[in-house]
């Protein structure tokens, strides 16, 4: 090879390893990128505070259900019964005047106001009540539902059925219990003249009033201690002559 293409190949070969050193990649460092800014407190402020029309739409549409939360704070199974029109019209034991198309019904020893779960134990089916009166005054019976409650719950049709009643704690507190003996009812209203008589005699602290009802005429004991105690030995030791009157321990509020 002469000098001239020996000094050629020698200038193209450098030129060759130039190139090929400008397209090697060296290596970096990874960065790890930034955290996204955070939002001034004006926005979040702006963000927390600002009205949602959803939110008050869905406040007014989903009302709190008090008596679907938690367990239920008693329960009790027996026959329950329904009553209708001779009651209707009339004010109930918590003032309200009686609707028989509203869910309400009537216990004995509920508070007033008391939201109870009842299922009729044959068909399943449930609903929820408001105590809003006093009864069944039937042995053996432990609540009395109105005409729209017996209809949703399948005890319109045949009169009497097996229940299960669950109480619910109520939002406000209650105060404590007083009680009565109510005794009754009476067909004749001389017979029950005569027991307020008795016991007026008898129980010379106590309130003693004789009233008429839907079903008849009643005498009712108001202790002058209306404690579930007193009213429990006022009830033990009243004998009615007629078995049909028995006496039943009643709260009044």
């Amino acid at each position: 090879m002469s000098r001239s293409r020996l000094a050629y190949a020698v200038t193209l070969s450098a030129l060759m390893l130039l190139a090929s050193g400008c397209h090697r990649e060296t290596p970096r460092a990874y960065r790890q990128p930034p955290p996204p800014a955070l939002p001034s407190a004006d926005t979040s402020n702006r963000a927390s505070n600002a009205p949602s029309r959803n939110r008050d739409r869905d406040m007014e549409e989903t009302p709190p259900q008090p008596y679907t939360e938690g367990r239920p704070v008693s329960s009790e199974v027996g026959l329950a019964s329904w009553y209708g029109p001779p009651y209707a019209g009339r004010k109930g034991a918590d003032g309200t005047v009686y609707d028989q198309n509203a869910m309400t019904a009537a216990h004995l020893t509920l508070p007033l106001g008391t939201l109870v779960r009842v299922t009729n134990l044959t068909t399943n089916q449930s609903a929820v009540v408001r105590i809003t009166d006093r009864g069944p005054f039937v042995r053996g019976r432990i609540i009395d539902l109105s005409l729209a409650a017996a209809k949703a719950i399948g005890v319109y049709r045949v009169g009497v059925a097996r229940v299960r009643v669950e109480a619910f704690a109520s939002a406000t507190p209650q105060v404590a219990g007083r009680w009565c003996v109510q005794v009754g009812a009476f067909s004749r209203e001389k017979d029950a003249v005569k027991l307020k008589d008795q016991l007026s005699r008898r129980y010379t602290t106590a309130k003693v009033i004789e009233f008429a009802g839907p079903t008849g005429h009643w005498v009712r004991i108001n202790p002058l201690q209306p404690d579930r105690t007193h009213a429990n030995e006022v009830a033990e030791s009243i004998h009615s002559a007629d078995p049909d009157a028995l006496p039943y321990i009643v709260r009044t509020n």
